[in-house]
């Protein structure tokens, strides 16, 4: 199955995820068929939080892709703050 999925970067105590599609069966952090974003959770000023390529996000869902718990909590918070 295909999941929109966070993989973890960034050092030691600053974390940083990239938004990726993947096979669920794929390691957290492994392969991936592609990156469609970013979030940052300690992001401060007048960094970026959260990035999403909304077109990629909406082809990957009509293809059957089953985002994770959080990714689906980031997805709805960004749709309700752009409208």
């Amino acid at each position: 199955m295909v999941t929109i999925r966070l993989a973890r970067g960034g050092s030691k105590k600053r974390p940083f995820y990239h938004l990726t599609v993947t096979n669920s069966r794929n390691a957290r952090d492994g392969r991936f068929v592609e990156r469609i974003g970013f979030f940052n959770p300690v992001a401060s000023g007048n960094e970026v939080r959260l990035s999403v390529n909304d077109e990629r996000v909406t082809y990957w869902l009509a293809q059957g892709a089953q985002p994770s718990g959080r990714v689906a909590k980031l997805l709805k918070d960004n749709a309700r703050n752009a409208a």
